[in-house]
């Protein structure tokens, strides 16, 4: 006798073994399920993460862009109110020059001279005014020639003065806020 003839049931038996292993196969395979349905959530977990940091850097990049804007416009409008008044102030130095020589030109009597003593309260003025407003005067007589304040005319041998120091000065430089306005004409001596 088989065993399908002994034992009715075997076949059934046998069914449930299979439905049982099938049941355990399905088992064993659902947790792969959950992880292929996991890993998608996974993705799109770390794919929304990078869109985060993306986005954090780029209003971070904005937010550094807009300070740095702000700084720049602060610097203009500090520096337009600094150096605003500088055509002026070219403009005004050449007034003081023109003082200077009315001085220079002037006979020197013994005797007050109302016009000199105007001339001189005048200038003396003048460079007071410039001053309150930073324009400085550059007057390097004697010192060592500085190309980035003074402007060479001409060079003489001169045994007595070391090369490259400034013997005379034809015109006088100025400075507005330590930017050279104009630069100082000088005669610097040379080696002998």
């Amino acid at each position: 006798m088989s065993d399908q003839q002994k034992n009715p049931n075997l076949e059934a038996e046998q069914d449930l073994k299979s439905e049982a292993q099938n049941e355990t196969v399905e088992e064993l395979l659902e947790p792969e399920a959950e992880v292929f349905e996991t890993e998608p959530a996974n993705d799109e977990l770390a794919k929304a993460l990078e869109e985060v940091a993306q986005y954090k850097e780029a209003a971070l990049r904005a937010q550094a862009d807009a300070q740095n804007v702000r700084r720049r416009a602060e610097q203009d409008v500090e520096k337009a109110h600094k150096f605003g008044v500088e055509k002026f102030a070219k403009a005004i130095v050449n007034v003081a020059d023109n003082l200077e020589r009315a001085l220079a030109s002037a006979p020197a009597s013994g005797e007050p001279d109302p016009v000199r003593e105007g001339v001189e309260l005048t200038l003396k003025d003048l460079l007071e005014t410039l001053a309150r407003f930073e324009v400085k005067m550059v007057d390097p007589h004697g010192e060592p020639f500085n190309p980035e304040l003074h402007q060479a005319m001409t060079m003489v041998p001169n045994p007595d003065l070391e090369p490259n120091t400034v013997m005379d000065v034809v015109q006088k430089g100025y400075t507005l806020h330590g930017r050279l306005l104009r630069p100082a004409m000088v005669v610097v001596s040379s080696a002998a």
